[in-house]
């Protein structure tokens, strides 16, 4: 149940999740009429395995639906809501993918539906049955809400049929809105719908005339030959954006976004479901991704991030975190940000018990949060930072081992071990791989100029003579009033501080040197500053 200021705040909120959830309020002036469920779609297509791009659509697409849940509710009670995941695997394979066994036995099968083609890996019916697998395998390891619904059994089962005859019966008035957006020679070949040949099975681009609607009938041309065929059952599918009209219109579907290379999509499909008796969904345009250089991700390049890559250097919320700020703007993606987002993500979850409720809802955490695990979790905290745990396994080097690192972090962290702090744990396990792979190969601890030298033997005579428990913040102070100190040149702060990440740690930007120095140790912090005044 949700609050009266809960509920009141929602409805002017600017976070875009609630902006989104308010069109969908507005298009039914309340909840849905007769007490129905509000259908949220995303799609897939199986002729590859989930990648980043699936996450964020099923994940933004969530948190439109639960803000929706709240800003359409009826006292406190949550407006129903279902979320369908759609495997468009009726589509015929068109090219065999890179990263499959058995590429010459998908060779034969090109052109035929996805759900009919053995599966290359052996463990399924079919290559889409394989993929549509790992997409529930991926959905469910995040934690979402949705239900599965494949092409291949709402054709088969004939449960599009109804939705089909209505294609045929507006067969002209789709073909009108299509052929003047397609090039002159496309024009002569395109049909909206592609029969299944009786032949070879595979999925024809031929032109089709209806011969009876109400029976499902049409004519074509196969290998030379004119076939009448009923196109129910799965004996046809169509093109795709008539496709996805079909879909829209057959499902009831109320809101489904898409990535700005579907922008024509939408605008064809919204006019077509229109026709076929339907309402185009809400929906927002999101932006694609770009990598560490500002151009377009592109497979064949092979210049993006997988999802497998961001959980091996970040966390699950992090990548939640990333993508929930600014969908509607390009953003770069590339192994640089994800540092950054761990630690955005903490200080946005931490920050929220402490939040006036308007602040809360513009929180990506508490959105996140709520997306898939029911808001627990608010207020939670790290002991340490991400950017500080870095630095830690920078130090310690390639060869640093989990078991090193959860020692050095007792002598910050009470009762520090892997079992009180399970989400540290898993943080510890990134940094270590992302120290390996991209922090210890560039690594150059530069010798310290003569200033700089003799503000670190200052250092080092003052932590000579400090307890081994003092304090990161009196630590931090200290720091802070040599670094101060005119006789050795400093120019402001941050050029003392550049000199200590760039000659005790390697790297031009760091933590607050007081809580690494707890964290790393005095002895530890001291052999660091003899190694640099070895340099000088």
């Amino acid at each position: 149940m949700f609050d009266d200021d809960l509920i009141s705040a929602a409805r002017v909120s600017k976070a875009w999740p609630f902006q989104e959830a308010m069109k969908l309020a507005k298009r039914f002036n309340g909840p849905k009429p007769g007490g129905e469920a509000v259908i949220f779609e995303t799609g897939y297509g199986p002729s590859g395995l989930p990648h980043i791009g699936t996450f964020q659509e099923v994940l933004r697409t969530t948190l439109v639906r639960r803000a929706y849940e709240i800003v359409a509710s009826e006292n406190g009670a949550p407006a129903p809501t279902r979320l369908i995941a759609f495997s468009d695997d009726m589509d015929g394979l068109r090219k065999v993918p890179d990263n499959v066994p058995n590429k010459d036995m998908l060779e034969r099968h090109l052109g035929i539906p996805l759900s009919r083609i053995p599966d290359p890996f052996g463990s399924n019916r079919s290559f889409a049955h394989h993929n549509n697998a790992k997409l529930c395998e991926f959905l469910d390891q995040f934690g979402f809400d949705y239900e599965f619904v494949s092409a291949s059994d709402r054709y088969n089962s004939g449960a599009f049929d109804e939705a089909l005859k209505q294609v045929l019966r507006k067969y002209d008035a789709i073909q009108d809105i299509m052929l003047p957006t397609l090039r002159e020679e496309r024009r002569k070949t395109y049909s909206s719908v592609l029969p299944v040949s009786p032949k070879s099975g595979a999925v024809l681009q031929v032109p089709v005339e209806v011969v009876d609607a109400e029976a499902g009938m049409v004519r074509f041309e196969d290998d030379g030959e004119m076939v009448e065929q009923c196109i129910f059952g799965g004996r046809a599918k169509l093109q795709w954006k008539v496709d996805w009209a079909m879909r829209w219109y057959a499902l009831g579907v109320d809101y489904e976004m898409c990535g700005k290379d579907l922008t024509d999509s939408v605008t064809q499909s919204g006019r077509i479901v229109q026709v076929l008796g339907g309402r185009k969904p809400e929906g927002m345009i999101y932006e694609l991704f770009l990598d560490a250089n500002g151009e377009k991700i592109s497979k064949s390049r092979g210049n993006g991030l997988s999802i497998e890559d961001w959980l091996t250097y970040g966390s699950e919320e992090s990548l939640g975190h990333y993508l929930f700020a600014n969908p509607k703007s390009a953003k770069q993606l590339h192994v640089g940000v994800i540092p950054r987002a761990v630690d955005e993500y903490w200080q946005f979850r931490a920050a929220i018990p402490g939040q006036e409720i308007a602040k809360q809802l513009g929180n990506p955490a508490w959105h996140l949060l709520r997306a898939c695990n029911d808001g627990k979790g608010a207020g939670d905290t790290l002991p340490v930072t991400y950017g500080l745990l870095l630095n830690l396994v920078g130090v310690l080097g390639a060869d640093a081992t989990r078991e090193q690192v959860w020692s050095y972090l007792g002598n910050y962290v009470h009762d520090a071990s892997p079992e009180a702090y399970p989400d540290l744990d898993v943080l510890v396990g990134t940094a270590l791989a992302y120290n390996r792979d991209f922090v210890a190969p560039t690594l150059n601890k530069r010798a310290p100029t003569p200033n700089e030298a003799a503000a670190l033997r200052e250092l080092d005579a003052y932590l000579a003579q400090t307890a081994p428990d003092t304090s990161a913040e009196d630590l931090q102070t200290q720091v802070y009033e040599i670094g101060k100190k005119e006789e050795y040149g400093f120019e402001s702060l941050r050029d003392w501080f550049r000199a200590l990440y760039e000659t005790l740690l390697g790297s031009a930007q760091g933590p607050r040197m007081g809580s690494f120095i707890a964290l790393y140790g005095i002895a530890n912090s001291r052999k660091l500053i003899a190694e640099a005044l070895e340099k000088a």
